[in-house]
């Protein structure tokens, strides 16, 4: 667990220092990264475009010119205001490298089909806002009690979108993530269900990486578990406070009980149907049906998993969970999309794509 990965320090340049456990960097570290992806756009436009006069333009004085903001900073702030540092968390992070390698995925996928990769980062960017604000809106109607406890004014507010502490349900991002896919398909006039079979594996592969995020947050965690690779985690971590509430830790205690990594489980989980609907993507004998395996295989896994987990009680006066009572309804509705995919392409199963690399699917033409 390892919730605040790095501390960027905005008061200095190139300070290296631990604080308590978390390292803190001066705010200039930030150019090396930044450098090296700056040397590597310079180097791509060159062998793209065999000169160098492609890479002189607005878009790399922009670059220069954020680069040379960085190395100001500590000049700007200048103490006039209380903002000191910027913590990376590491779930946020996670997110983001989730995001960035999906979105990257998602467009090589698309240019094997003919569709402009820019367009698939559009659409990445519309999923991403719409699902982080559906994953917090599920968690926020489901757990309103802790997220507003003692909170008023203002403060009701500022929890409600206090995402560093964690607080995001996966199927609440997946709903409104739908709601914001359904509307950019519809206004750039894609084919909705070859754009989802572009799209579905490198959810899976966003989840995987957001789940490692989970795991140094110390939220979805497993239930009580004695096999070798068993985790723990501190006092003041979000399983050791809710072990306590529910009267199976004592306060004093320095470390949670040993727990399933359920975290684990699903990144694993999550990556494996990335490369399953990945290769399935090549052969897919019509479009969708590639969201069609990604939709009944997941919420199979999800409620197995859910009976390692421990950071939810049952709902509805039952011992499922509100995760697995989404997966049945999820898990049906896949059914009834499948049977309607059947229907709507009968021949589809017939008809063996000509090459790995040229699908049939591309013949079907979805609205």
């Amino acid at each position: 667990m390892r919730q605040t990965l790095v501390r960027f320090l905005l008061t200095d340049l190139w300070t290296v220092q631990s604080v308590n456990g978390t390292d803190e960097l001066g705010i200039g570290w930030l150019l090396v990264p930044w450098a090296i992806y700056g040397l590597v756009r310079v180097l791509v436009a060159r062998y793209k475009t065999g000169d160098w006069k492609s890479i002189t333009g607005s878009g790399a004085i922009v670059w220069l010119a954020l680069g040379g903001g960085i190395l100001l900073v500590p000049t700007l702030i200048g103490g006039r205001v209380p903002l000191e540092s910027i913590p990376i968390r590491g779930y946020g992070f996670m997110l983001f490298l989730g995001f960035v390698f999906g979105a990257w995925w998602a467009a090589r996928r698309a240019a094997t089909v003919g569709i402009d990769g820019e367009l698939v980062w559009d659409l990445a960017m519309w999923i991403f806002f719409a699902g982080i604000a559906g994953a917090r809106l599920f968690y926020i109607v489901q757990k309103h009690e802790e997220v507003f406890a003692n909170q008023s004014g203002l403060g009701l507010i500022l929890a409600a979108v206090n995402l560093p502490d964690g607080g995001l349900v996966l199927y609440g991002g997946v709903l409104l993530g739908i709601v914001a896919y359904v509307l950019f398909c519809r206004w750039k006039k894609i084919d909705a269900l070859l754009m989802a079979d572009i799209v579905v594996p490198s959810l899976f592969l966003g989840l995987a990486l957001g789940r490692i995020g989970c795991l140094l947050n110390g939220c979805c965690f497993g239930d009580r578990c004695d096999l070798p690779w068993a985790v723990r985690f501190p006092a003041g971590s979000v399983p050791f406070e809710m072990l306590v509430k529910r009267g199976f830790l004592s306060p004093d205690a320095d470390a949670s009980l040993w727990l399933h990594p359920t975290q684990i489980y699903s990144s694993i989980d999550a990556l494996v149907l990335a490369l399953l609907t990945a290769c399935y993507f090549r052969v897919r004998p019509c479009n969708g049906a590639v969201l069609a395996v990604g939709w009944l295989t997941y919420p199979i896994t999800r409620f197995v998993m859910e009976y390692l987990r421990g950071d939810e009680l049952g709902q509805f006066n039952t011992s499922l969970t509100i995760a697995q009572w989404v997966s049945i309804g999820m898990f049906v509705a896949g059914c009834l999309y499948t049977l309607w995919l059947m229907k709507r392409f009968p021949t589809a199963t017939s008809s063996p794509p000509s090459s790995p690399r040229t699908p049939a699917a591309r013949s079907f033409t979805a609205t």
